[in-house]
């Protein structure tokens, strides 16, 4: 006759040691029991350990007492508090089955406030996603959580993520929904976009401010940014006004330009990763091919000003990087370094960033006009660059050990 099993499911709190999970494995070490699942948390030294372990017979066998009573009698001992209960084989086998489908939320800003992790996790519960784990990301302060969520059914990805962009502008919070799976955690290349977001300004505005014609070059290159001019029209605008610009001038837009906040940080991190890095920019070669040094940048495209005895013509050099050659130049680095898009990041900030964006694997709006954060992946309203990491699951604990001298 089959034997009939159980499982019995202790929970251990108290003052968290060295050893803890050494001691009550070793009992059940002892007793030949099989262990089924495992998990722990220490927050501010306090532990919260769960095991799930499988056992012959029902709650009154003699195997299954003398476990529990040896585990009861140790955690006295050590000083913490244990819970337990017991389920039959049936209900088991489905607490223990695999959802099918998994997704990272994570939380990012200055301080995360209890009103926003109420309202995040409200609307993950409306969507009947479960919470499995959640993990603090930051360092020295609750800056990033990250929360590991599944459910037994597919979801409306672009439906949550709408209401979490509405929880995100309420609560001043910003929020990531991705699908967890090893090309989340298998990215291999970022790709960026120059002005306003590896840099803190728009590069053509501040050789207008050379050239005495800020006003009208700021407004064409507003109306660009919001789709509501053709790219290659507006720049050719907005290039004939910068007529005469010399070299001299160029270069001394670039030695006032400042790199985002965590701009270099985040390239220093990506390439002790192994990451491949890339500039593909609107702007212009002249100040692209100078970041790209600055910042050990592995690729830089961006348009070519036409040049002539030291002074700009008012003229580009075709072909002009718009928005489908940035898609098409992703395209071509990822297949030069044989890095499935999957495994590309892409960053950037206008309607000009979009087909980018979508072609790969992760589009992520940085500091955006709200119609690139409807229709991007992710959006970030954070100032500092850096942020990008804790969606990628790399906690503040991680970078410290990446930065140490």
């Amino acid at each position: 006759m089959e034997r009939k099993k159980s499982a019995v499911l202790v929970t251990v709190s108290g003052p968290d040691a060295p050893g803890i999970t050494s001691e009550l494995t070793g009992i059940l070490a002892l007793a030949g029991v099989p262990i089924l699942d495992l998990g722990q948390a220490v927050i501010h030294g306090l532990l919260s350990l769960s095991i799930l372990f499988e056992m012959d017979g029902t709650q009154g066998a003699p195997q299954a007492k003398t476990v529990i009573k040896d585990l009861l009698f140790r955690t006295t001992e050590l000083g913490l508090k244990l819970e337990f209960r017991v389920f039959d084989n049936e209900p088991l086998q489905k607490g223990l089955a695999v959802p099918k489908y998994r997704y990272a939320v994570t939380l990012i800003a200055d301080q995360v406030s209890a009103s926003a992790i109420h309202q995040v996790t409200n609307e993950l519960a409306k969507y009947r996603l479960n919470i499995d784990e959640i993990q603090r990301l930051s360092e020295g302060g609750f800056g990033c959580v990250e929360f590991q969520v599944s459910t037994a059914d597919e979801i409306d990805q672009r439906a949550v993520k709408t209401a979490l962009l509405s929880v995100s502008k309420e609560v001043g919070v910003d929020i990531a929904l991705q699908a967890e799976g090893l090309y989340r955690r298998a990215k291999r290349m970022v790709v960026f976009d120059m002005d306003s977001t590896l840099i803190s300004c728009e590069v053509i505005d501040e050789f207008a401010r050379e050239m005495g014609c800020y006003d009208e070059v700021s407004k064409i290159t507003e109306d660009a940014m919001r789709g509501k001019l053709d790219y290659d029209t507006s720049l050719k605008l907005r290039v004939e006004k910068l007529k005469g610009l010399t070299t001299e001038q160029m270069s001394k837009v670039f030695d006032r330009i400042q790199p985002t906040p965590g701009a270099a940080d985040l390239i220093h991190v990506l390439k002790k990763l192994g990451y491949k890095t890339a500039l593909i920019s609107g702007g212009f070669t002249v100040v692209a091919d100078r970041l790209k040094e600055k910042l050990g940048i592995d690729y830089a495209y961006a348009n070519h000003l036409e040049i002539e005895r030291g002074k700009a013509t008012g003229r580009v050099v075709p072909p002009i990087v718009n928005a489908q050659r940035k898609a098409d130049l992703l395209d071509v680095i990822a297949q030069q370094e044989r890095i499935h898009l999957d495994q590309v990041i892409a960053v950037g900030d206008g309607a000009n960033d979009l087909l980018m964006l979508e072609r790969a694997g992760l589009g992520i709006a940085f500091n955006a006009k709200p119609a690139v954060n409807e229709k991007a992946d992710l959006a970030l309203s954070q100032k500092n660059l850096q942020t990008i990491l804790y969606l990628l699951g790399i906690s503040g604990r991680d970078l410290a050990e990446i930065f140490k001298p």
